[in-house]
């Protein structure tokens, strides 16, 4: 368990930072995932914090992780191929669910096309480094 949570945070520190690079650059500046933590955050009665928002991002990550340790066994292929899988899945999980609680539509489809695309590049990359670093952290011990 202790390196899924450790891998689902490397790779929510990747995706971090490539969220990053993203507003950077001005990429589809309208769709701001912590922005939309904090919003749906704030409908439970949680203060709006930008801060809280990066919380909540970085705890999914952790807690993504665990569950993939957890479930790994059931995944196909090796670490990388599962950890992919799995990436997928959040995805999916993201545009059903939390792309409409935090009122972009299913899929993210109020902001646009890119939104679903972009979002499973980043998942894709987020999935690939936790198999990658669950797999290090286990040859390791």
């Amino acid at each position: 368990m202790k390196n899924g949570v450790l891998a689902g945070l490397a790779a929510t520190m990747v995706l971090s930072v490539m969220m990053v690079m993203k507003s950077i650059m001005g990429m589809l500046p309208e769709f701001n995932v912590i922005g939309d933590w904090v919003a749906v955050l704030s409908t439970v009665g949680l203060p709006a914090s930008m801060l809280l928002g990066w919380i909540a991002h970085f705890v999914l990550g952790a807690v993504f992780g665990a569950a993939f340790a957890q479930f790994r066994g059931m995944l196909p292929g090796s670490d990388v191929v599962a950890g992919i899988a799995f990436g997928i899945a959040a995805w999916l999980g993201m545009m059903i669910a939390f792309m409409p609680l935090a009122g972009n539509g299913i899929f993210g489809m109020s902001i646009g096309m890119m939104v679903p695309v972009m979002t499973f590049v980043l998942h894709v990359i987020f999935g690939t480094v936790m198999g990658l670093v669950y797999q290090k952290l286990n040859a390791a011990t």
